[in-house]
């Protein structure tokens, strides 16, 4: 699904407290993208932070989900794997600084995977 620009200009406003916040559409979704990491991505309407363990497992204490990816071809068709990228906590869609706080952690996470 190609992300509506509403979804992506709100998620630009929520964690704009992070810096410029860039959205741009990939592969039928949109990267979040501050000074060129991208932090988090939007699917079907949903806000995903980049992970690592240790914030799967922060994330997961508040009732976050993992982004599922089902292959329509090749060897994984069909398969559903778990993508390092988690939901945004509920409550921090409503509460830019929590969005904030999530974002920056999911960013550190993301420069470290980039190195």
């Amino acid at each position: 699904m190609t992300e509506p620009s509403t979804v992506m200009a709100f998620a630009q406003d929520l964690f704009a407290g992070m810096g410029r916040v860039v959205a741009r559409r990939i592969f039928g979704a949109a990267g979040l993208f501050v000074d060129g990491v991208m932090f988090g991505l939007i699917d079907d309407g949903a806000i995903y932070l980049k992970t690592d363990a240790s914030l799967t497992l922060e994330l997961a204490q508040f009732g976050s989900r993992p982004l599922i990816f089902i292959a329509g071809k090749g060897a994984t068709a069909g398969v559903e794997q778990k993508m390092s990228y988690w939901s945004l906590p509920e409550a921090a869609r409503d509460d830019p600084d929590e969005a904030c706080d999530w974002g920056r952690q999911a960013q550190v996470v993301a420069k470290r995977a980039k190195r």
